[in-house]
């Protein structure tokens, strides 16, 4: 039985990472923060391609990798050579789950797929990441973030009223997607705990993004009204945005009877809880652009912090519009631990972002390892994995299998 030092639930889970880009790794390095074993299996020259994404650059490699690959050995390996397919294939059958998000033809054309493993290893946990699913009319399409946004839905509603099409600040569905694939894997490796078997677990971003519709979705299934783009509003609630302030921006969600009115009150504006427009939730609704006429213009002339501190005073939900600096400035964020150093071998310490979620029995950051060096564990990866002696690896590296 594997050795649990850490307390952490996936110690001893070997996971062999195929994937590139950001939803497979982002979902690989979710599993290693838990204490799995994560090899990221790379190609010799140039690695995976967030290496080379940039500028910006830290140390040689492009900041998505630093992102996305914290807790992971890396193995370099020619899956174009026959012998880099063997091992390759060795280390699946050796895994308790392997990682893919290549269009579907790929694995099974590297000897490497699901129905090719399984019947070897049936305590296998397969997982897939693609753009469309791995069927279907546009399974073999590939498929970015921006272009699954505009595909699924979010763009037609993210963005101001009756402006264009707008996508988040970050690739928002790749994460999402990865972390669907993170959750499906825990999943399969509970049922394993009870039946015995593994299992092919697949999303794809674009099923995560219509999943994450929610009740945008729901509104049109059930009206056939088209949503609309709100910006920072909300279509049923009424103060509900974010406001320009004297010296920058605060959001304010004042939409029920008794927020509204205490906002009301410390914008020195009380009549407007009386005006027979915006007496009530309908009202404010219909009316929103002539009550935002009024509201704008009130804000604007408070400051971003007297303006917070009298309605958090008066207990309306509000918060400061806050950029990065004052973000990890942040008391709450501070505390929370949210932002880590991790001690990289050739760049020193290298920043990280902490766990999203905390747990009573473990320290989840414990052990953590900043992004490997390219090829940095494929020497001692074949040693534990498949007890490949010394020779047998400098063969394979000499014939640039490594």
């Amino acid at each position: 039985m594997r050795q649990n030092p850490s307390g952490k639930p996936l110690t001893g889970i070997r996971v062999l990472d195929f994937t590139r880009f950001f939803a497979g790794p982002y979902c690989a390095q979710l599993l290693g923060d838990l204490g799995a074993d994560v090899v990221k299996v790379e190609i010799p020259k140039g690695g995976d391609p967030l290496r080379g994404q940039g500028p910006p650059f830290h140390h040689g490699n492009g900041i998505t990798y630093w992102a996305t690959n914290r807790n992971k050995r890396s193995l370099t390996l020619d899956l174009q050579q026959p012998r880099g397919r063997g091992i390759a294939r060795s280390l699946a059958l050796a895994a308790d789950v392997v990682l893919e998000n290549f269009r579907p033809d790929v694995m099974p054309r590297l000897g490497l797929g699901w129905e090719q493993l399984a019947p070897e290893a049936p305590r296998l946990i397969y997982a897939s990441i693609s753009g469309f699913g791995p069927d279907g009319p546009d399974a073999m399409q590939g498929a970015f973030d921006l272009t699954i946004q505009a595909v699924g839905g979010y763009m037609a509603i993210t963005g101001e009223r009756g402006g264009p099409p707008v996508k988040p600040g970050t690739s928002a569905f790749d994460m999402l997607a990865g972390m669907n694939c993170h959750a499906a894997i825990l999943a399969a490796l509970l049922q394993r705990y009870t039946t015995g078997r593994g299992q092919k677990v697949e999303t794809s971003l674009l099923e995560s993004e219509v999943a994450f519709l929610v009740n945008a979705a729901l509104e049109y299934l059930i009206t056939g009204r088209e949503p609309e783009k709100w910006g920072s509003e909300h279509a049923q609630q009424v103060p509900y945005k974010a406001f320009r302030t004297a010296d920058g921006w605060a959001v304010i969600a004042a939409g029920f009877q008794n927020l509204y009115e205490a906002f009301c009150g410390v914008i020195g504006r009380p009549d407007l809880a009386q005006d027979p427009r915006f007496r009530d939730m309908a009202g404010r609704v219909t009316h929103r652009q002539a009550l935002y006429a009024i509201l704008d213009d009130v804000v604007s002339q408070l400051t971003t912090h007297d303006l917070v501190a009298q309605l958090e005073a008066a207990k309306v939900p509000c918060a400061p519009v806050n950029d990065m600096a004052k973000v990890f400035a942040h008391p709450q964020v501070q505390h929370r631990r949210m932002q880590l150093t991790l001690r990289h071998p050739t760049a020193g310490d290298v920043p990280s972002l902490g766990a999203a979620a905390k747990y009573s029995a473990f320290d989840i950051t414990e052990g953590w390892t900043a992004p490997p060096l390219l090829g940095e564990n494929t020497d001692g990866v074949l040693r534990d994995w498949l007890s490949l002696p010394d020779a047998e690896i400098a063969s394979l590296r000499s014939a640039g299998i490594l």
